[in-house]
């Protein structure tokens, strides 16, 4: 979330990728660009920090700049079920650090959100093309209501590695792994400023519910934290072990 959200990043990310041996590392970067959307800079330096895939949302396409970097770098992904004509890809496989192979898919929800195609078909269809190049895939799936995360992690329970929910900015505790062997969370979180309404000034966000006017939200700055969550699993068969919650703060 904007540049506390970064700052968090880069402070902890090198930290947590060595004390909890990960060798791959998904965020979620819809807000890194002042809090709505992202910037293809932005996504370079990101990247650079040490994350292997970018995920997105509905902010996506919040800052126009994004659409050349959608096609200029495959690893900031677009949800996948906005179809064939937008910009960009929903999924990738890329090596980890062991050399394992991993597959990322991004989707959007469709429950009180925009109308796109639907998120379950579109899942189905590419993990079982992803499947043929690796065991290991995690979804990012961008919802409001954690029912359709919670269905869909049914839906795909066995077929996927992870299926981690993203958008509501707050973290949920029921971190599980399902019975055939999907790790599941329906909120990874919020990385950013804490002393806040998900990110923004609480004061002009107070003032939007009051009067109903257009109001200006301006990033918050206290209370630092990175949230999200730790994945364990047997890369050869593709089912997740663990999944444990992570939460740390900066300043």
């Amino acid at each position: 979330m904007g540049e506390p959200g970064r700052d968090a990043v880069k402070s902890f990310l090198p930290v947590i990728k060595k004390r909890e041996n990960i060798d791959f590392t998904i965020a979620n970067s819809e807000n890194a660009a002042g809090g709505a959307g992202i910037t293809p800079e932005i996504a370079d330096d990101l990247l650079g920090m040490g994350i292997d895939v970018l995920t997105n949302g509905d902010h996506i396409w919040d800052r126009k700049e994004i659409i050349e970097g959608l096609d200029r770098e495959p690893r900031i992904l677009r949800p996948l079920n906005y179809g064939e004509g937008a910009p960009g890809k929903g999924s990738i496989v890329l090596n980890s650090g062991t050399g394992a192979k991993v597959g990322v898919i991004c989707l959007v929800g469709r429950v009180f959100m925009q109308a796109v195609e639907c998120p379950f078909k579109a899942a189905m269809a590419e993990a079982e093309k992803l499947k043929k190049e690796t065991p290991v895939i995690v979804i990012d799936m961008h919802a409001e209501a954690t029912s359709e995360k919670i269905a869909l992690c049914y839906y795909l329970d066995g077929l996927v590695t992870a299926i981690c929910g993203t958008h509501t900015h707050i973290q949920t505790a029921d971190e599980r792994v399902f019975k055939k062997g999907t790790a599941f969370i329906s909120d990874a979180g919020m990385t950013g400023p804490f002393d806040s309404v998900l990110g923004r000034k609480p004061e002009q966000i107070i003032r939007r519910f009051i009067t109903g006017l257009p109001t200006r939200f301006e990033m918050a700055d206290s209370d630092i934290q990175l949230q999200g969550a730790v994945i364990s699993c047997d890369d050869k068969t593709g089912k997740a072990t663990a999944i444990k919650r992570i939460q740390e703060k900066l300043r």
